[in-house]
Protein backbone atom coordinates (compact mmCIF):
# COMPACT_ATOMS: atom_id res chain seq x y z
CA UNK A 1 0.00 0.00 0.00
CA UNK A 2 3.00 2.12 0.93
CA UNK A 3 4.38 1.84 -2.21
CA UNK A 4 1.34 2.43 -4.18
CA UNK A 5 1.07 5.71 -2.46
CA UNK A 6 4.48 7.01 -3.40
CA UNK A 7 3.55 5.65 -6.74
CA UNK A 8 0.49 8.01 -7.19
CA UNK A 9 0.71 10.84 -4.86
CA UNK A 10 2.97 13.15 -6.64
CA UNK A 11 0.90 12.38 -10.12
CA UNK A 12 -2.31 13.38 -8.32
CA UNK A 13 -0.55 16.62 -6.57
CA UNK A 14 0.48 17.71 -10.34
CA UNK A 15 -3.15 17.07 -11.89
CA UNK A 16 -5.02 19.10 -8.68
CA UNK A 17 -2.00 21.50 -9.34
CA UNK A 18 -3.04 21.73 -13.21
CA UNK A 19 -6.80 21.67 -12.52
CA UNK A 20 -6.92 24.47 -10.33
CA UNK A 21 -4.65 26.62 -12.18
CA UNK A 22 -7.41 26.40 -14.79
CA UNK A 23 -9.42 29.36 -13.22
CA UNK A 24 -11.51 30.80 -16.09
CA UNK A 25 -13.64 27.86 -16.94
CA UNK A 26 -12.66 24.34 -15.48
CA UNK A 27 -12.43 21.23 -18.01
CA UNK A 28 -15.47 18.62 -17.33
CA UNK A 29 -13.89 16.05 -14.69
CA UNK A 30 -15.27 12.85 -17.33
CA UNK A 31 -13.48 14.29 -20.21
CA UNK A 32 -10.00 14.50 -17.71
CA UNK A 33 -10.52 11.37 -16.05
CA UNK A 34 -10.92 9.94 -19.91
CA UNK A 35 -7.05 11.19 -20.81
CA UNK A 36 -6.40 10.00 -17.80
CA UNK A 37 -7.62 6.62 -18.97
CA UNK A 38 -5.93 7.11 -22.44
CA UNK A 39 -2.56 8.03 -20.85
CA UNK A 40 -2.55 4.79 -18.43
CA UNK A 41 -4.01 2.76 -21.51
CA UNK A 42 -1.11 3.97 -24.39
CA UNK A 43 1.52 1.86 -21.89
CA UNK A 44 0.30 -1.52 -23.65
CA UNK A 45 1.63 -0.12 -27.18
CA UNK A 46 4.66 1.63 -26.29
CA UNK A 47 5.92 -1.01 -24.04
CA UNK A 48 5.25 -3.30 -27.61
CA UNK A 49 7.25 -0.88 -29.65
CA UNK A 50 10.16 0.15 -26.99
CA UNK A 51 10.76 -3.92 -27.00
CA UNK A 52 11.00 -3.60 -30.70
CA UNK A 53 12.77 -0.80 -31.21
CA UNK A 54 15.49 -1.70 -27.86
CA UNK A 55 17.23 -4.56 -30.25
CA UNK A 56 19.68 -2.29 -32.12
CA UNK A 57 20.71 -0.91 -29.20
CA UNK A 58 22.25 -4.05 -28.03
CA UNK A 59 24.63 -2.95 -30.99
CA UNK A 60 25.99 0.00 -29.43
CA UNK A 61 27.78 0.85 -26.70
CA UNK A 62 28.90 4.47 -24.87
CA UNK A 63 26.97 7.36 -25.70
CA UNK A 64 25.90 6.27 -29.07
CA UNK A 65 23.49 3.79 -26.99
CA UNK A 66 22.77 6.48 -24.44
CA UNK A 67 21.37 8.52 -27.42
CA UNK A 68 19.37 6.03 -29.38
CA UNK A 69 17.64 5.01 -26.33
CA UNK A 70 17.22 8.41 -24.81
CA UNK A 71 15.89 10.46 -27.80
CA UNK A 72 14.37 7.19 -30.00
CA UNK A 73 13.48 4.10 -28.12
CA UNK A 74 12.13 6.57 -25.12
CA UNK A 75 11.63 10.01 -26.45
CA UNK A 76 9.98 9.42 -29.97
CA UNK A 77 7.61 6.50 -28.95
CA UNK A 78 6.67 7.22 -25.70
CA UNK A 79 5.54 11.30 -26.54
CA UNK A 80 4.12 9.76 -30.23
CA UNK A 81 1.73 7.94 -28.63
CA UNK A 82 1.14 10.54 -25.86
CA UNK A 83 0.75 13.02 -28.86
CA UNK A 84 -1.70 10.46 -30.56
CA UNK A 85 -3.62 10.38 -27.38
CA UNK A 86 -4.52 13.62 -26.47
CA UNK A 87 -5.22 14.71 -30.45
CA UNK A 88 -7.85 12.22 -30.62
CA UNK A 89 -9.20 13.12 -27.32
CA UNK A 90 -9.89 16.65 -27.62
CA UNK A 91 -9.04 18.15 -31.29
CA UNK A 92 -12.49 18.19 -32.39
CA UNK A 93 -14.02 18.15 -28.93
CA UNK A 94 -16.19 21.31 -28.30
CA UNK A 95 -14.45 21.38 -24.77
CA UNK A 96 -11.09 22.66 -26.41
CA UNK A 97 -12.24 26.35 -26.51
CA UNK A 98 -9.62 28.20 -25.11
CA UNK A 99 -5.53 27.60 -25.54
CA UNK A 100 -4.89 26.72 -22.18
CA UNK A 101 -7.03 23.68 -22.34
CA UNK A 102 -4.50 22.13 -24.48
CA UNK A 103 -2.39 22.07 -21.59
CA UNK A 104 -4.06 20.82 -19.20
CA UNK A 105 -5.21 17.67 -21.60
CA UNK A 106 -1.89 16.93 -22.49
CA UNK A 107 -0.81 16.96 -18.72
CA UNK A 108 -3.41 14.64 -17.94
CA UNK A 109 -2.95 12.08 -20.62
CA UNK A 110 0.72 12.32 -20.02
CA UNK A 111 0.37 11.85 -16.54
CA UNK A 112 -1.61 8.68 -16.78
CA UNK A 113 1.31 7.25 -18.41
CA UNK A 114 3.73 8.09 -15.98
CA UNK A 115 1.37 7.02 -12.86
CA UNK A 116 1.74 3.50 -14.95
CA UNK A 117 5.75 3.76 -15.63
CA UNK A 118 5.76 5.17 -12.06
CA UNK A 119 3.67 2.05 -9.92
CA UNK A 120 6.19 -0.58 -11.88
CA UNK A 121 9.29 1.36 -11.35
CA UNK A 122 8.44 1.65 -8.09
CA UNK A 123 7.28 -2.12 -7.09
CA UNK A 124 10.50 -3.03 -8.61
CA UNK A 125 12.76 -0.71 -7.26
CA UNK A 126 11.59 0.01 -4.11
CA UNK A 127 10.32 3.44 -2.16
CA UNK A 128 13.82 5.14 -3.03
CA UNK A 129 13.34 5.12 -6.23
CA UNK A 130 9.80 6.19 -5.83
CA UNK A 131 11.36 9.64 -3.96
CA UNK A 132 13.62 10.31 -6.47
CA UNK A 133 11.05 9.70 -9.35
CA UNK A 134 8.20 11.81 -7.41
CA UNK A 135 10.64 14.82 -7.68
CA UNK A 136 12.59 14.30 -11.04
CA UNK A 137 10.23 11.56 -13.80
CA UNK A 138 6.87 12.80 -13.20
CA UNK A 139 7.58 16.14 -13.16
CA UNK A 140 8.80 16.07 -16.06
CA UNK A 141 6.04 14.10 -17.76
CA UNK A 142 3.91 16.83 -16.39
CA UNK A 143 6.60 19.14 -18.67
CA UNK A 144 6.52 17.57 -21.58
CA UNK A 145 2.74 17.58 -21.56
CA UNK A 146 2.64 21.13 -20.69
CA UNK A 147 5.13 22.07 -23.84
CA UNK A 148 2.78 19.51 -25.80
CA UNK A 149 -0.54 21.36 -24.72
CA UNK A 150 1.13 25.07 -25.24
CA UNK A 151 1.68 23.97 -29.19
CA UNK A 152 -1.38 22.55 -29.42
CA UNK A 153 -3.17 25.58 -28.06
CA UNK A 154 -1.74 27.75 -30.55
CA UNK A 155 -2.33 25.01 -33.41
CA UNK A 156 -5.83 24.76 -32.53
CA UNK A 157 -6.85 29.07 -32.43
CA UNK A 158 -4.17 30.08 -34.72
CA UNK A 159 -4.44 28.67 -37.78
CA UNK A 160 -1.92 30.31 -39.70
CA UNK A 161 0.33 28.95 -36.98
CA UNK A 162 -1.31 25.39 -37.30
CA UNK A 163 1.22 23.35 -39.46
CA UNK A 164 4.43 24.64 -37.42
CA UNK A 165 2.38 24.55 -33.64
CA UNK A 166 1.65 20.97 -35.00
CA UNK A 167 5.12 19.78 -35.24
CA UNK A 168 6.71 21.86 -32.26
CA UNK A 169 3.63 19.99 -29.85
CA UNK A 170 5.53 16.80 -31.56
CA UNK A 171 9.29 17.92 -31.49
CA UNK A 172 9.66 19.66 -28.36
CA UNK A 173 8.31 16.90 -25.79
CA UNK A 174 10.23 14.30 -28.07
CA UNK A 175 13.63 16.82 -27.69
CA UNK A 176 13.60 17.65 -23.79
CA UNK A 177 12.36 14.15 -23.18
CA UNK A 178 15.52 12.82 -25.03
CA UNK A 179 17.49 15.35 -23.54
CA UNK A 180 16.16 14.38 -19.63
CA UNK A 181 16.91 10.65 -20.49
CA UNK A 182 20.10 11.21 -21.92
CA UNK A 183 22.05 13.30 -19.09
CA UNK A 184 20.58 10.18 -17.04
CA UNK A 185 21.66 7.15 -18.94
CA UNK A 186 24.90 8.59 -20.14
CA UNK A 187 26.37 7.87 -16.87
CA UNK A 188 29.13 10.65 -16.94
CA UNK A 189 29.75 13.11 -14.06
CA UNK A 190 29.48 16.55 -16.16
CA UNK A 191 26.21 15.26 -17.54
CA UNK A 192 24.55 14.41 -14.38
CA UNK A 193 25.94 18.24 -12.83
CA UNK A 194 23.92 19.29 -15.74
CA UNK A 195 20.68 17.60 -15.25
CA UNK A 196 19.76 19.58 -12.12
CA UNK A 197 19.90 22.93 -13.88
CA UNK A 198 18.33 21.71 -16.89
CA UNK A 199 15.07 20.20 -13.75
CA UNK A 200 14.98 23.67 -13.10
CA UNK A 201 14.97 25.35 -16.47
CA UNK A 202 12.09 22.90 -17.51
CA UNK A 203 10.21 23.90 -14.35
CA UNK A 204 10.94 28.08 -14.92
CA UNK A 205 9.90 27.24 -18.90
CA UNK A 206 6.50 25.04 -17.58
CA UNK A 207 5.57 27.59 -15.55
CA UNK A 208 6.04 30.38 -17.89
CA UNK A 209 4.31 28.83 -20.76
CA UNK A 210 1.16 28.41 -18.42
CA UNK A 211 1.13 31.77 -17.15
CA UNK A 212 1.37 32.75 -20.74
CA UNK A 213 -1.98 30.81 -22.17
CA UNK A 214 -3.69 31.92 -18.64
CA UNK A 215 -3.02 35.27 -19.13
CA UNK A 216 -4.41 35.54 -22.60
CA UNK A 217 -7.52 33.39 -21.93
CA UNK A 218 -10.58 34.24 -23.99
CA UNK A 219 -12.77 33.56 -20.36
CA UNK A 220 -10.61 36.31 -18.40
CA UNK A 221 -12.26 39.38 -18.89
CA UNK A 222 -15.62 37.36 -18.68
CA UNK A 223 -14.54 36.01 -15.12
CA UNK A 224 -12.89 38.91 -13.64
Amino acid sequence: MTLLLISIAPVFIILVYIYFRDKYEKEPIGLLLKGLFFGMFIIIPILIVEFLLIIPADYMTGWGNAAYVSFVVAGFTEEIFKFLAVFILIWRNKNFNEKFDGIVYAVFVSLGFAMVENILYVFEYGSGTGWARAVTSVPAHAFFGVSMGFYLGIARFYPKKRAIAIKMAIFIPILFHGIYDFLLLSENMVMLIIFFPFMIFMWWLGFRRMKQHISTSRFKDVTE
